[in-house]
């Protein structure tokens, strides 16, 4: 029995690759997501850690409001005392809401990648028209407001409907992170043409973690720190990505605050730091684009469709 499939890229296992490195001979690449949200007030969906699942209120919107009036500021000091840089997963309606943190990231200059509307709403569900009209609007607003056009996408929740890899590339998205598939960016078809596919990461993300799982802070940095030990050992075979996914109104408390500045110096600190590239998610899919075909997974396949 042949189940239903996606169609859009191909099984090419970790070990059946061609190898290449980072800028520099890096073997690791290293970036941290950012995601900067703002919620409908009572309406829509969202989530809340002691009532998984029920009616909007005005508790948990405010819980998710301490991340933009506390949490990414605390984030950001994190980032800036470690000369880290970032990747912004951003809500367009951020743009209206919280101009002291569009001015922020325009200071540090980390690339935005679109985020939806709001995290609110989930695109899965919506008419292809419908979506198209969000991704354009949400593409605009960024671009009018951050001064910088996002090429890369996060959708709200990391869902998609069937048709939003199609959109995105005829939207002029160059790459995506809604698919947590890989240890290494791989290129997808489109019905439009190839488009990257950067990992993100479903597991190493504070929202599944320390909301959905109910890991503690401490749980969650030493999963930071085994997650970059393994994979920089990893490296060594294959080049790979480190991703690492926050929230500042879950990771930006401060009971959590310590274990989390903890385990990224210790990343950024490493004795074998001069092997990774600590990046941002654009500047991978960037140097992805400009590599010759057959390097990446899916390259040649891709381009064929």
């Amino acid at each position: 029995m042949k189940l239903p499939s996606h169609g859009r890229y191909d099984h090419v296992n970790i070990t059946q690759r061609p190898d290449y490195t980072w800028p520099g001979g890096k073997r690791l690449a290293f970036y941290i997501a950012m995601n900067i949200e703002h919620f409908a007030f009572g309406a829509g969906i969202g989530m809340d850690p002691t009532n998984r699942g029920g009616p909007q209120t005005s508790r948990n919107w405010a819980w998710r409001d301490y991340g933009n009036r506390v949490g990414n500021w605390r984030l950001f000091e994190i980032l800036d005392e470690l000369k880290l840089p970032a990747t912004i997963l951003l809500n367009s309606s951020v743009c209206y809401q919280y101009p002291d943190i569009v001015e922020k990231i325009r200071q540090r200059g980390d690339d935005v990648c679109g985020h939806g509307r709001t995290n609110a709403e989930v695109l899965q569900s919506f008419w292809e028209h419908d979506e198209a009209r969000v991704i354009k609007e949400c593409t605009e607003v960024i671009e009018k407001y951050v001064g910088v056009r996002p090429y890369g996408w996060m959708g709200p929740g990391a869902n998609e409907s069937k048709v939003t890899p199609d959109i995105l590339k005829e939207a002029g998205y160059t790459y995506l992170l809604d698919w947590p598939v890989d240890d290494q960016p791989i290129w997808m078809r489109t019905r439009s043409g190839p488009l990257l596919s950067v990992p993100y990461p479903l597991e190493l993300n504070d929202a599944g973690t320390l909301v959905a799982r109910d890991h503690t802070g401490r749980e969650f940095a030493d999963m930071i720190v085994d997650q970059f030990e393994e994979l920089l050992e990893a490296s060594e075979k294959q080049p790979l990505v480190f991703s690492l996914s926050l929230h500042g109104f879950i990771v930006g408390q401060p009971f959590r605050l310590r274990a989390l500045r903890k385990a990224i110096k210790h990343c950024v600190e490493h004795k074998h730091a001069d092997r990774v590239w600590f990046t941002r998610a654009g500047d991978i899919a960037n140097y992805c684009l400009a590599m010759k075909p057959g390097l990446i997974p899916g390259s040649v396949a891709a381009v064929a469709a």
